[in-house]
């Protein structure tokens, strides 16, 4: 049923449309809350990754404010970069762009335990990388043909698996805490149950608004909790409130710049991924939003507009962008096709993000609060994975392909040390996870004969494919 306040059927399929200024922003508003918790946290995470004090007083309090602030500023540029558009940049659809989890995986092994000191290559990594993701724009869909659902299931897959794990630490007290008595109580862990008690609830039982921002409302409350439980104390509050600046501008080459071939390749090769999933997100914003299939300048523009935004970001501190799906979800949800609201969004988010005070709340938010929320999300981008790979046609040939990079990319991510002689470029790359599961379900996709005899593949499926032709 269309709501004639905000316009008719033909209207709201329409991206140029605008609807009336009070619906509009409201809109807006709601697309920002789908995506600001999973947008700045990969920046909680790098920063924990490198060994930043979260504390007011800790000396790399202000590296942490500046890696959210950036999360936010450079979402709303790159969401602008494809409502707006810039010449044959943007697909100029209702597409919001926001921080990538799948970069995660490669950012940890480049930063970890290096302060400071790891972001020079990290940020020389992503400029460079999103350079090259720009590049993708020209022949896009010439490549896709290498990534069918089960390359890509299986990446998504492996992101969420490589990401659980920083979840269940967070909710038991974060990495610093590892070894110590609190880690892991019963307070640490009954927090983190409340968020995600509260998220479930308002995801399954409430509607709308409150539907859609069940992460973050839960997020509201697990901190809310914290506070009367003593585990926040406000005086640390108004310590990061008063700590952090009204107003700053983003500071070019802030870290630094440096080449790094690990960070380059393990970019780029991510860049391919990002690339693929902005090309299903513009094909599902244009079917369920408008009722019909993406045209191949819109989904070149998008990609232009992913690298253009990822580039930009990595030359101000800011991590790799990508197109976000919880929004594509949301866009078929309201039946709002108008990319100006989105546009309003964006504009929100740019705001946010030239205020640190805000990243200073951020900042305050427990690890154990915060672990509540992330064990949902990132079970989440597992069931993504799954829901991919159901499209699959589970023959023996995929099945094998599927195994074979999963118990690789999977073993080396759990047992780095098993490539302890490697050089340490080849350790980082290997260790993700990621590049190896993907870069071998690509290779044999692509040379393996579509069937497979079944007497060679029954004793390495251990006869469970049997009964699939």
């Amino acid at each position: 049923m269309t709501d004639t306040s905000i316009g008719t059927p033909a209207q709201l399929r329409d991206p140029d449309y605008t609807p009336p200024l009070m619906k509009a922003v409201p809109l807006g508003i709601q697309h920002v809350m789908a995506m600001f918790v999973s947008n700045v946290t990969p920046a909680i995470i790098v920063a924990g990754a490198a060994g930043f004090g979260f504390g007011s007083n800790s000396p790399d309090f202000p590296e942490l404010l500046y890696l959210i602030q950036m999360s936010m500023l450079f979402a709303g540029i790159a969401t602008l970069f494809q409502t707006i558009g810039v010449g044959p940049v943007g697909a100029r659809l209702p597409v919001v762009q926001g921080t990538s989890f799948a970069f995660i995986p490669i950012m940890i092994p480049l930063v970890a335990g290096k302060g400071v000191d790891g972001l020079a290559a990290l940020f020389g990594g992503i400029v460079i990388g999103g350079i090259f993701h720009t590049c993708l724009g020209f022949f896009i869909g010439r490549i896709r043909f290498a990534l069918p659902p089960l390359v890509t299931g299986l990446v998504v897959t492996m992101i969420g698996l490589a990401l659980v794990r920083v979840g269940v630490q967070y909710a038991a007290g974060g990495v610093p805490a590892i070894g110590t008595p609190e880690y892991g109580s019963l307070l640490n862990w009954s927090v983190a149950l409340i968020v995600i008690v509260v998220t479930l609830g308002l995801k399954f039982f409430a509607r709308g608004m409150l539907s859609i921002s069940a992460v973050l409302v839960g997020l509201l409350v697990g901190y809310a909790v914290a506070i009367l439980t003593g585990m926040l104390p406000v005086s640390s509050i108004a310590a990061s409130w008063s700590n952090a600046a009204s107003f700053a501008l983003p500071d070019p080459f802030r870290y630094g710049f440096e080449f790094s071939f690990a960070a380059v390749i393990g970019f780029s090769l991510m860049a391919i991924v990002s690339a693929v999933e902005t090309v299903g997100d513009v094909s599902g914003i244009a079917k369920g939003g408008a009722g019909r299939e993406a045209t191949e300048e819109e989904i070149t523009g998008a990609t232009f507009a992913d690298g253009l935004g990822t580039a930009v970001a990595g030359v101000f501190g800011g991590l790799p962008n990508t197109s976000f799906s919880q929004n594509v979800g949301l866009i078929a949800m309201t039946g709002v096709m108008s990319r100006h609201v989105v546009t309003i969004g964006a504009i929100f988010l740019i705001v946010c993000g030239l205020i640190p005070k805000v990243g200073g709340l951020i900042r305050t938010v427990p690890i154990e609060v915060l672990g509540g929320g992330v064990i949902v999300m990132f079970g989440m981008v597992v069931a993504a994975g799954v829901s991919m790979l159901s499209e699959v046609d589970w023959n023996r040939r995929n099945m094998v392909i599927f195994a074979i990079s999963l118990s690789l990319g999977l073993g080396l991510q759990l047992e780095p040390d098993a490539l302890q002689h490697l050089p340490a470029t080849a350790k980082i790359l290997l260790t993700s996870g990621l590049l190896p599961a993907a870069g071998l379900a690509i290779v044999l996709n692509l040379i393996l004969p579509e069937t497979l005899e079944d007497e060679a593949t029954e004793e390495i499926s251990g006869g469970l494919s049997g009964s699939r032709a």
